[in-house]
């Protein structure tokens, strides 16, 4: 989070009116953005989490690869702070080879999924020029690890409670088409115990993404 609020306070420097241009009144944020991100989703690799779907630690893929999709409305300005409400879609894959040693396998291949829909409010500033943003919200996730060849287990299909939040910024070089950067952990709630398995651990997991709005 700090990491974020970081990230956040630069943009706001390098947005204000003084730096975009003081010839003409500041455009108003929005009224809309759709942002396409591509991620790196950094999955956690932690023994109970292992443990959940009978696995080593070794075998966790961690970080990967992902998409994020987003479209938000602005609905109204108070003070510095317009207020925001929509949606993301999150998809993050990521997969570890198989390890061998002396011919013998000591570690599986693993493929880990995660594909989340989060409605969000979010808390911008800036001008319609470019602005910064805090923003989360709750939905569901599904969240699967499994071995390459096998099928999946009851909690590789279970649909979980995911909360994010995070923020980041979009920076307006043409009209319509920005630049985007997004800072967001992921926090998924504690999974059911199967087969005699532990249930997966409440997680966090933080993604980070850029690529491009349109409004």
């Amino acid at each position: 989070m700090r990491i974020a609020a970081a990230l956040c306070a630069l943009t706001l420097v390098a947005l204000s009116p003084e730096r975009v241009g003081a010839q003409e009144p500041p455009k108003p944020i929005g009224p809309f953005a759709i942002d396409v991100r591509g991620t790196i989703p950094r999955f956690p690799s932690d023994q109970q989490l292992a443990d959940s779907r009978g696995l080593l630690v070794a075998e966790l893929p961690g970080s990967g690869f992902g998409l994020d999709l987003g479209a938000h409305l602005y609905l109204f300005k108070w003070k510095a702070v317009t207020f925001g409400a929509g949606g993301q879609v999150t998809f993050g894959r990521s997969h570890s080879s198989e390890q061998d040693q002396a011919g013998i396998v000591v570690a599986r291949a693993v493929t880990e999924h995660l594909t989340a829909f989060t409605p969000q409010i979010s808390f911008n500033f800036g001008s319609g020029a470019g602005w910064s943003y805090l923003s989360g919200g709750a939905g569901p996730a599904v969240w699967s690890i499994v071995p390459d060849g096998q099928e999946p287990l009851f909690p590789d299909e279970e649909r979980l409670i995911e909360y994010n939040y995070g923020g980041g910024a979009r920076w307006f070089a043409r009209p319509h088409l920005a630049f985007t950067f997004d800072v967001r952990i992921h926090a998924i709630t504690k999974g059911t115990p199967v087969l005699g398995y532990p249930p997966s651990p409440f997680s966090r997991m933080v993604i980070l993404g850029a690529g491009v709005s349109l409004k």
